[in-house]
Order: structure tokens, then C-alpha cells, then sequence
């Protein structure tokens, strides 16, 4: 069980978060101040630097914080819609991870937005996390093949990419052939950009009158070429 001390530490590392996270959405990462937390949370700047020792820490907790609250809702969401085949399941994670980042835009903005100056995310710390929602269609594309439902895109890869999509299989544990595999990455990259286009206005005012319809239109078109 823990003791009164551990919960009080755990309490305070929450109450941080949750504070980091309100300044991120009233201005720029670079700008978060550990001592704008502090005074928020009531305390002085030197009980704040026991648990996190600089703007960077804080910048790595939220971080981490907002891949893990996308990667469960995603996860989440498959879940919910495990009677239906990996290829439905994958437009369901797309959707789920587009209503997650509408709803967190800064936070959005925070991981998939510009490189804060100055600041190198740590990947012991974040590769993990960050890759929870990519590491969800992958799987997804995996079930497929081992089901025999996938037919893996026609045409050879350029041996850089194969020799990159051998690292990519390493690292998933899958067997999807490189082909089928490097739409799967291409997959992920292109809904980061459909959604970044959302969160950040890219469309303009007057271009879509039913974005969600463009978005599964979209999506969807990409799931279909990954061979499902």
C-alpha cells in the first residue's frame, strides 16, 4: 500500500500536469513556465523543482501525458468495435484519433505541431507512448494478413525502403509483407496530416461543409489501397 508521502507526490505530479496542461493552452510550449505552475498551484518555485527540475521535464510529462490519454482513447475505440473486421477497426482508430485531437487541439499541437525551440523529447521516455496509436494499425493491418483477408500492394520498393520497413516489422514483431507494410507507415503519416490540416485551419472557412464526410472519405480511400 502506498504511504501518505507516495500519495502526496503522486497527487502533486498530477496536479502538475494538469496545470502544465491548462498554460499549454493559453500559449506556445516554449513559453510554459515552471513558476507560472507554481503559482497557479499555490506552492513556491522550489517545492515545484523537487519533482520536476526544469521547463523541459515539465515539457516531456505532458507529453506523455497526451500520448497516453490518444493512444487509450484510441485503443479504447477498437476495443468497442471488436466484432468488426481489422479493416472497419482501422477507419474506427482513424476516427477516434481525429475526435481526440479536435478536442485537444494544444495538446494535438504539442506532439505533432512545431518542434519546440531548444527542446529534444527524450526517447526513452516517449517513444513508447508515441507509438501506441501507430503500433494500433499496424496491428490491425497484421491481423489481416495472418487471416488471409490482406492482399499485399503489387510492385517491388526501393531497397532503402524495404530495408527501412524490415526495421519497422523488427520493432512491431509483424510479418505483413514490406509492400502492404509501407502503406500502413503512409497510413499514419497521411492521417496526421488530415487532421492537422483540421486542428489548425488549414482547410479555410468555407472549403468543407461536412469535414468528418471528407475525413472518412478520405481515410478511407487510403485504408482500401493498403490491400484490405
Amino acid at each position: 500500500m502506498p504511504t501518505p508521502r507516495q500519495l502526496a507526490r503522486e497527487q502533486m505530479m498530477r496536479d502538475i500536469v494538469r496545470v502544465g496542461g491548462e498554460h499549454l493552452a493559453t500559449g506556445p510550449p516554449g513559453d510554459l513556465s515552471l513558476r507560472a505552475v507554481a503559482r497557479d498551484l499555490g506552492v513556491v518555485p522550489s517545492a515545484i523543482y523537487r519533482y520536476v527540475r526544469d521547463r523541459d521535464a515539465l515539457l516531456t510529462l505532458l507529453i506523455v501525458d497526451a500520448y497516453d490519454d490518444l493512444g487509450a482513447e484510441v485503443e479504447a475505440a477498437v476495443a468497442a468495435a471488436s466484432r468488426r473486421g481489422p479493416r472497419a477497426r482501422s477507419l474506427v482508430a482513424c476516427q477516434a484519433f481525429r475526435t481526440w485531437s479536435l478536442r485537444e487541439p494544444s495538446r494535438f499541437a504539442l506532439l505533432f505541431g512545431t518542434p519546440v525551440p531548444g527542446y529534444a523529447a527524450p526517447a526513452d521516455r516517449t517513444v513508447e507512448p508515441g507509438t501506441r496509436v501507430p503500433g494500433v494499425l499496424l496491428g490491425l493491418l497484421e491481423e489481416a494478413w495472418l487471416a488471409g483477408d490482406l492482399t499485399p500492394p503489387d510492385g517491388s520498393l526501393p531497397r532503402s525502403v524495404r530495408r527501412d520497413m524490415e526495421g519497422v516489422r523488427r520493432e512491431f514483431g509483424l510479418t505483413v509483407p514490406a509492400p502492404a507494410l509501407a502503406k500502413g507507415v503512409g497510413l499514419w503519416s497521411a492521417l496526421v496530416g488530415a487532421v492537422s490540416f483540421e486542428v489548425f485551419h488549414q482547410y479555410g472557412p468555407d472549403t468543407l461543409t461536412e469535414p468528418d464526410t471528407f475525413f472518412d472519405l478520405h481515410l478511407t480511400a487510403l485504408i482500401d489501397a493498403l490491400g484490405y
